[in-house]
């Protein structure tokens, strides 16, 4: 059995760029896959930053071995410029394999210049050279909707992307034009691409072995979405190889990033009475799904909070809870108003947030304490009374005559 994959191979050649940079060349993959004898090749090239510094006047160029060869040298550099920390640059080369090649595995190299000084850093890779190998007729699809967890992003979230892929055989042969074939399917390859918002970070898939009539594998790719992304909507695109370039597929895989959160808002005047007070708040998610370990904080100059942290817990979208702090000014001469700072934590999947939601004003109203109001509530009460008794006396009275 064939396996058709992208081996790197690194040579003993120092791959670090100066001044901070630090740049790393690879193969996303080729198409087809085993590349033809005597067909066009497109090979993507990928080289990424991963240092904390930009490099300058970069270039890479493809140096193919027979039996590859350049569908035009004026096409071997491509002049990529500036590539800034944590980017990357793709650019896809076309190689002709020569008619005479045999199948296996064949070399060529990529090289890399960081800084235009002339030094080249190179790493060769292999190819897959053949015809289509595989006669399998099963053809692999989706099997229902990726999972994608949080289900909704916020920028400099991470998470992860699941896809179930299924031979969608249902026999264990077919006849075609009088020949018999088996319905197994293969996955030779199978990439998800980043974008300049949302970095995939997990490797490409590749396998060698293969899915029977209705059997499914599932992939799961790491996912990075950068602290800047705007709200929206990403496709990333999921490329997969099969048995042999006529059953590739390849899927555009929606990504929604969403920064809405937390909402708190005041549900009571936000006032201390004579130093003390219940401050009552509604909170609401807003954010398209379930948030979990919700909790908010309240802060002020001078002013001391019950509980210290109001936890709340799992949130579905839209709802709503109702919480109540107590609230004590520490200090009698305490100056108002002050300020209230309202925070809240939660998580996003896995990811923890903790976000100033808002700044109100606290107030404060000192209501007179009248030491005399007993004693005038207990005259009162003693008049009616008396009223009472003067009347009952004067209707016996009354009744005697």
């Amino acid at each position: 059995m064939l396996c058709f994959t992208v081996l790197l191979a690194l040579l003993s050649i120092p791959t670090y760029a100066a001044d901070g940079a630090d740049l790393k060349i690879s193969v996303l993959r080729y198409e087809p896959a085993p590349a033809e004898i005597g067909e066009y090749v497109s090979v993507w090239v990928k080289l990424e930053n991963l240092g904390f510094a930009r490099a300058d006047d970069v270039s890479i160029r493809m140096v193919p071995e027979y039996p590859f060869s350049l569908d035009s040298q004026s096409n071997a550099i491509e002049d990529i410029g500036i590539l800034s920390p944590d980017n990357a640059a793709v650019h896809e080369y076309r190689l002709f394999v020569d008619s005479g090649a045999r199948e296996g595995l064949s070399t060529f190299e990529v090289w890399y210049q960081e800084d235009g000084s002339g030094t080249w850093f190179k790493k060769e890779f292999e190819m897959r050279v053949g015809s289509d190998t595989f006669d399998s007729r099963g053809t692999i699809q989706l099997d229902g909707t990726p999972v994608i967890d949080p289900e909704v992003f916020m920028p400099g979230d991470e998470g992860t992307i699941t896809f179930a892929l299924k031979n969608s055989a249902t026999e264990y042969s077919i006849t075609l034009d009088g020949e018999q074939y088996d319905t197994n399917a293969r996955i030779q390859s199978a990439s998800l691409e980043s974008l300049d918002e949302v970095k995939v970070t997990t490797e490409s898939y590749y396998g060698n072995g293969v899915l029977g009539p209705g059997e499914s594998l599932d992939l799961t790719y790491n996912i990075e979405v950068g602290e800047d992304t705007p709200d929206g909507t990403y496709y990333l695109d999921l490329s997969l190889v099969g048995s042999s370039h006529v059953y590739n597929n390849n899927w555009r895989i929606p990504l929604k990033v969403d920064s809405s959160s937390v909402r708190v808002i005041p549900s009571k005047p936000l006032v201390l009475e004579n130093g003390k007070g219940v401050l009552e708040f509604d909170v609401a998610n807003i954010h398209p799904n379930l948030l979990s370990s919700v909790s908010v904080q309240l802060d002020a100059e001078g002013v001391e909070f019950s509980p210290i942290e109001y936890f709340i817990g799992a949130m579905d979208p839209d709802e709503l809870f109702t919480i109540e702090f107590d609230a004590e000014a520490v200090d009698e001469d305490q100056d108002f108003p002050v300020d209230l700072v309202i925070s809240a934590n939660f998580r996003n999947g896995l990811n923890e947030h903790s976000q100033e939601i808002d700044t109100r004003q606290l107030r404060h109203q000192s209501l007179e304490d009248d030491g005399n109001s007993g004693i005038v509530i207990a005259f009162g009460l003693l008049m009616v009374a008396g009223v009472a008794a003067y009347v009952l006396y004067k209707r016996k009275m009354k009744r005697e005559d």
